[in-house]
């Protein structure tokens, strides 16, 4: 009851954390239908690629050995001679098949899962080893899926062979007066078909079925609100603890631009809500007067006290004071639209006291 409970709190799409998680652990949706129909494919065009060579090699040494057998000596040399010959021959017809199946599985697992290496798949889990566990997990709904897909499946193919042959048994009495290759031959044009239009059936079962495992896969991954914030307090960090880091990193800057102030030229405020402090001491023409420190309120207060106790001038500009504070941040040079008012306000302070004027720039 709690477990379906849990289940239907799980209102929440998986996180790209949830996500790679059930990688890690080789939990990916996969359907084991089209790897089957991928591997049966592969299987029916490598043979009836490689059928004619296959029947001609397997006929050559059947010949060789029947032809020689009059004069063949059974002794341990010659049983090892014509078993190493049939096992050069067993491999000269699998391993190619092999190779394209082991290619076929590549390809269909690569293009549902891509890919991936499940690290925390390979360790050891005990209850997949457990009695208990093993008989819950028989009568789970996938289970039960299973079974159903398992029915529907043998139904289906039972349906097509039985039709395939019904349309060929009409033709099966003439096999008695056909030659041996020619009903070889008849045969195995009838298995092709019946092993392709059973193919063809089971890639349509297959998508579906991936379809049905993409969809359990998700609906598994689900999360409920509170794993969501549980999560995003890990892998974010918790947002308390987030707000005092921002606060102390706040008290270092506004520390660090107090420190600077009594270096400033002058300082703009509005005049009691903000104020500016800026510095003007250049060296070369390209230089630009910098914003030292800004502030609001309570900083601004501060910054305008250590103006007057360093003599530095205090010149009320409603407009340019909001219009640094907005646009202009601390270390860094005004920007050049405040170009004009600032040397209005320069030239105010050099008026106010002669011995602040920069020397001559050459």
């Amino acid at each position: 009851m709690a477990e379906q409970q849990s289940a239907q709190d799980k209102t929440e799409q998986a996180t790209p954390k949830r996500q790679e998680d059930a990688k890690d652990k080789g939990n990916v949706a996969k359907s084991q239908d089209l790897n089957s129909v991928a591997l049966l494919f592969a299987g029916i065009f490598g043979i009836s690629y490689a059928i004619k060579e296959i029947l001609a090699a397997f006929t050559g040494f059947m010949m060789d050995v029947y032809s020689n057998s009059a004069h063949i000596v059974i002794t341990m040399d010659t049983v090892s001679f014509y078993g190493s010959e049939f096992f050069k021959l067993f491999a000269f017809i699998v391993s190619p098949i092999f190779s394209l199946l082991l290619v076929a599985a590549l390809v269909i697992n690569y293009l549902q899962v891509g890919v991936i290496f499940a690290k925390k798949a390979l360790t050891p889990k005990f209850d997949k080893i457990s009695p208990a566990q093993g008989i819950k997990r028989m009568f789970s709904m996938t289970k039960i899926v299973d079974l159903v897909k398992g029915i529907a499946k043998i139904v289906l193919v039972a349906y097509v062979s039985l039709y395939v042959i019904r349309q060929h048994l009409d033709e099966f009495w003439l096999l008695a007066f056909d030659t041996v290759p020619g009903t070889m031959s008849y045969l195995g044009a009838i298995l092709f078909e019946l092993a392709t239009k059973i193919g063809l059936l089971l890639i349509v079962i297959g998508v579906a079925d991936f379809s049905y495992q993409k969809y359990d896969h998700n609906k598994q991954l689900k999360m409920t609100k509170q794993e969501v914030r549980e999560e995003s307090k890990q892998y974010e960090g918790n947002p308390q603890m987030k707000g005092k880091i921002k606060q102390a990193m706040l008290r270092a800057s506004r520390a660090r631009m107090i420190q600077v102030v009594p270096d400033a030229t002058v300082v703009v405020t509005n005049p009691t809500f903000i104020a500016i402090a800026i510095k003007y001491d250049p060296v070369s023409k390209t230089d630009a007067p910098k914003v030292l420190a800004k502030g609001k309120r309570k900083l601004a207060q501060k910054i305008k006290a250590i103006a007057i106790e360093n003599e530095i001038p205090i010149i009320e500009n409603k407009a340019l004071a909001r219009g640094l504070y907005d646009y202009a941040q601390p270390g860094s040079e005004i920007p050049i639209f405040f170009y004009e008012a600032i040397a209005e306000i320069l030239a105010e302070v050099y008026k106010m006291n002669k011995s602040r004027v920069p020397r001559a720039v050459a």
